[in-house]
């Protein structure tokens, strides 16, 4: 089952979207199978860390700036090279287990939505596949 989920973003953040996802896991029905959550954005990307201490997004957000700050030799017309550079290196997609009719996530695992261009009015998909 495919399913699409929309939210507005901020200039940079993570979002939490597991919920989302977890609704989307449940609409489907599925036992056991495969969660997959694609962002079908190129200065946007999907990940999967920490959601109990809000300090480790902040953490996140500046160390990928830190490591991937805009350049004055960036050639794309646009201005958002960086953003481009840190949505590859984070990824546009992450795949979950579907066990019991439940993500297998870990006790202190989220899925985000990271923005690196907003704000703008994103949206990914959420696909589960049976066993």
């Amino acid at each position: 089952m495919l399913s699409e989920y929309g939210l507005t973003t901020s200039h940079q953040g993570f979002h939490n979207i597991t919920a989302m996802v977890k609704e989307a896991v449940q609409e489907s029905g599925i036992m056991d199978g495969t969660c997959t959550v694609f962002c079908p954005h190129t200065t946007a990307a999907i990940t999967i860390n920490e959601n109990a201490d809000p300090d480790v997004v902040h953490d996140m957000l500046i160390a990928l700036e830190k490591a991937f700050p805009d350049r004055g030799e960036f050639r794309h017309a646009e201005g958002n090279s960086a953003a481009h550079i840190k949505a590859s290196c984070i990824g546009a997609s992450v795949t979950v287990i579907v066990n019991k009719g439940k993500l297998l996530l870990g006790t202190w695992q989220g899925i985000y939505f990271c923005e690196f261009d907003g704000p703008r009015s994103r949206h990914f998909f959420v696909k589960t596949q049976k066993d």
